[in-house]
């Protein structure tokens, strides 16, 4: 497996797995919109074999990255792609002087708050009614550069 940016040729390949990941209500990222963050923002993406089987994408515009999205394709689950990809996105965080990394997570996804746990984020507050089916929201935070002191 090889974790690395994405490119813009990637943009069909992303945009095929967003439509595997996320149904309408979910809002799924256009081809555009993939175009835009490989140019603008932090996004990486899992190969395997030369196909796209996982991708994470960090907003950087602001004084804090967010983590934005993540998703790997079914098939591949359980093989600690987030967990490469999120530490990648992490490292490349630092590396471009960013002092938090904020995300947001469905309350009801335990094996995506373990994940997000094991690697440091804390939950610093509950958004009520966040998602469109109602659903709250964790709203979570990394201090990165806290990961790499002694």
């Amino acid at each position: 497996m090889t974790i690395r940016k994405a490119e813009q040729k990637d943009v069909a390949s992303l945009y095929a797995l967003e439509q595997k990941l996320f149904s309408a209500e979910n809002f799924p990222l256009s081809k555009g919109s993939f175009a835009y963050h490989i140019r603008n923002n932090l996004l990486f993406v899992a190969e395997i074999d030369n196909n796209i089987v996982g991708y994470v994408l960090v907003l950087v515009k602001r004084t804090n990255a967010k983590l934005y999205s993540i998703g790997v394709i079914e098939s591949h689950r359980g093989r600690k792609i987030a967990k490469r990809l999120l530490e990648s996105a992490i490292n490349e965080s630092v590396s471009l002087g960013f002092r938090r990394l904020l995300l947001e997570v469905r309350t009801d996804n335990s094996t995506a708050i373990s994940l997000y746990k094991k690697l440091g984020f804390n939950i610093i507050k509950n958004l009520k009614a966040f998602y469109l089916d109602g659903c709250d929201a964790y709203l979570m935070e990394l201090d990165p550069t806290l990961l790499f002191k002694d």
